[in-house]
């Protein structure tokens, strides 16, 4: 649990915008059960989860927060775990802003996703 409580900042600054879908510890209840993975650098993390699909199975980052640079930096390693898992893509579902720092490591928008409480 040390590596996250040292991210916890960066986890919850991300999960301010995550829609109330998830808290600090429903995160680190994943992360120790395996159903999530911890990218824990000096200055940054991610938070990944794949996704099994009936057709493909997915690298999702759920969240990510601290120095962009570092977390950028952790993509490549990230992207070649998930190859190694059987993930044939990686998704990111974030702010606008990430459409326009992720163009050069080849993402694009696949989709547009609305909320609404109820």
């Amino acid at each position: 649990m040390g590596e996250l409580e040292r991210c916890r900042e960066w986890i919850e600054a991300a999960l301010a915008y995550s829609g109330g879908t998830h808290d600090f510890e429903d995160v680190c209840q994943a992360i120790v059960e395996g159903k999530m993975q911890l990218w824990a650098g000096d200055k940054a993390c991610a938070v990944t989860e794949i996704i099994v699909y009936p057709s493909k199975k997915v690298l999702h980052v759920f969240l990510a927060g601290g120095d962009m640079d570092q977390i950028l930096d952790m993509q490549e390693s990230a992207e070649a775990w998930g190859k190694a898992q059987g993930c044939s893509s990686m998704t990111i579902a974030g702010r606008q802003g990430w459409r326009r720092v992720l163009a050069d490591y080849g993402y694009e928008q696949m989709f547009v996703t609305l909320g609404k409480e109820i």
